[in-house]
């Protein structure tokens, strides 16, 4: 028993820094691959869905001071809504609907090439863009059901939705803006 607690003690004494260095040099070496900017019900919302949603024209900043903090808010929004739209189910978008956000998505684009290269750069492909865009029409035709107020009204009435969502809402917000 003495011999095997001996042998454990040695391989602790040389295997701690041993892996301390090895941890070290990897951190030293690490690259950023994604941040995690907030979590909404359990739904993870990054940077890279912030770049996409940029990049893809999904949403605007408006002239935000921090373009970040703009759509990330909105992404919140969006996320809260989901959850909503998943309890009553609205009617599933057609495939021709969800083709024809796709094709709008790809009219801001000069060529198929620039398309693909802001696909590339935000990290999603085509199949991920068209959940999102088939997401998105679901939420319209949710919002459409159920808030039928005058146009005048309509916004100011989700807005005022939208922010009893955000109270009843688990929201962690991660995201610091640059000083």
């Amino acid at each position: 028993m003495q011999i095997a607690n001996c042998r454990w003690q040695i391989g602790l004494r040389i295997g701690t820094p041993l892996l301390l260095a090895l941890l070290a040099a990897s951190v030293v070496g690490a690259e950023t691959i994604d941040r995690v900017l907030a979590v909404v019900g359990g739904q993870l919302i990054t940077l890279t869905d912030v770049t996409a949603a940029t990049d893809l024209g999904l949403q605007t900043t408006e002239g935000a001071a921090d373009p970040v903090r703009g759509v990330l808010s909105k992404l919140i929004d969006r996320e809260l809504a989901l959850a909503e739209v998943d309890r009553y189910a609205p009617p599933e978008p057609t495939a021709a609907m969800v083709d024809r956000e796709v094709e709008r998505v790809r009219q801001r684009f000069p060529s198929s090439a620039a398309f693909d290269a802001a696909l590339a750069r935000s990290g999603i492909d085509e199949k991920h863009l068209r959940e999102t865009l088939r997401q998105d029409l679901r939420m319209r035709a949710y919002l459409d059901q159920r808030f039928t107020a005058a146009a005048d009204r309509r916004e100011a009435v989700i807005d005022d939705w939208l922010a009893g969502l955000r109270r009843r809402a688990e929201i962690v917000d991660l995201y610091l803006s640059a000083p």
